[in-house]
């Protein structure tokens, strides 16, 4: 894992985020086609930039809601 890599999963799930007003974890994943620790990098990416909300999903203790 490398940060040219972490980059260009934080495209692929800025591109979803971008798509939806709120989407659950279980779907960004789906959606972008990314392993777990992917996914995670690229939001931890994304969240250093200031520009992604982070909610707990009240709906699935087990999920988390993403804007």
């Amino acid at each position: 894992m490398n940060t040219e890599a972490i980059g260009s999963w934080a495209g692929l799930v800025w591109n979803a985020l971008s798509a939806t007003d709120t989407v659950g974890l279980k779907q960004l994943k789906k959606i972008t086609k990314l392993k777990d620790k992917e996914v995670f990098a690229a939001i931890g990416w994304i969240a250093r930039e200031g520009i992604i909300v982070i909610l707990p999903n009240e709906e699935d203790e087990k999920d988390i809601l993403f804007q």
